[in-house]
């Protein structure tokens, strides 16, 4: 009898160490088209990442050309990319997090109730609509009505594809605290609105900030739906009325320029530097604030 135990322990422990040597095996191979792409990224996108890349416009396909024949790097940066970035980016957050905390709230509060379960499916809905078919949302509201292309509607378009993080994290944020905080608030005598934003919401901050952060991270590589309201420009504008660039769009254009297309490297380098970055703050908040 306990022969046989020895030795069905020690068949459990061969078959625990294969898995897990099989599951390290696929990890990696997994893994390694990621590596690739990082390195190939960083080998080729360093060349011209450097202070003009980020105070120098973007420079003509002529300007580019001769360079090249010259031997000489090419002139010029993305300095209009990384101001309309910032400017769109910065407006979609400022419209996402306001909807995204009040639609959170509701969500949180409002368990089982039709309205609830209706706007609950429409942000499951509006997580899984491909970002071109936003886009083309966004046209349809803005960029027809005010006729013409504008950072504002590159802003909504990417509002609506933020929304959707941002209402989950604060709602499944919010329901995970303990009801006790909001009953003692109400009990003291303050007001449902005060409970709201000077109890739970400090105290689910690193939930709610974590999936605000990872939101910006989806967006920020977005083409498809600036392309149809942005639309670019070749100069710095900060006018939200006004066509706009960005970078994802300026490494759409370069791809289509043989002249330019060594700054796409430099350009997809400054987007994977920034979004490391985001969702590694994002990883500390929420390690720091942990519920």
């Amino acid at each position: 009898m306990s022969r046989n135990k020895t030795t069905y322990m020690g068949w459990r422990k061969g078959k625990d160490k294969i898995a897990f040597v099989l599951v390290c095996l696929f990890s990696l191979i997994a893994m390694f088209p990621l590596f690739f792409i990082l390195w190939e990224v960083a080998s080729k996108g360093y060349k011209n990442f450097n202070l003009r890349l980020f105070t120098e416009v973007t420079p003509s396909s002529m300007d580019a050309m001769l360079a090249k024949m010259n031997g000489e790097p090419i002139p010029g940066g993305i300095l209009n990319g990384i101001t309309g970035t910032i400017l769109i980016v910065g407006m979609a957050i400022l419209f996402s997090v306001f909807l995204g905390l009040f639609i959170g709230i509701y969500l949180a509060d409002n368990r089982g109730k039709k309205l609830a379960a209706v706007v609950s499916y429409l942000t499951d809905l509006l997580q899984g609509m491909p970002s071109i078919v936003i886009g083309i949302i966004a046209y349809a509201w803005i960029v027809k009505p005010l006729g013409g292309y504008s950072a504002l509607a590159g802003s909504v378009a990417l509002t609506i594809m933020m929304l959707p993080m941002i209402v989950r994290s604060t709602e499944e944020t919010l329901k995970m605290l303990p009801p006790a905080y909001k009953e003692a608030g109400l009990a003291l005598g303050s007001s449902y609105t005060n409970v709201v934003f000077r109890i739970l919401i400090p105290s689910g901050f690193g939930g709610i900030f974590t999936g605000i952060l990872l939101a910006v991270s989806r967006v920020m590589g977005e083409t498809a739906p600036l392309m149809l309201t942005a639309l670019g420009a070749s100069v710095v504008n900060w006018k939200v009325m006004e066509p706009t660039s960005a970078v994802p769009l300026l490494i759409w254009d370069f791809y289509n320029d043989p002249n330019l297309v060594d700054l796409i490297w430099s350009s997809s380098l400054l987007l994977l530097i920034v979004i490391f970055l985001l969702n590694w703050i994002a990883k500390i908040v929420a390690r720091k604030w942990k519920i």
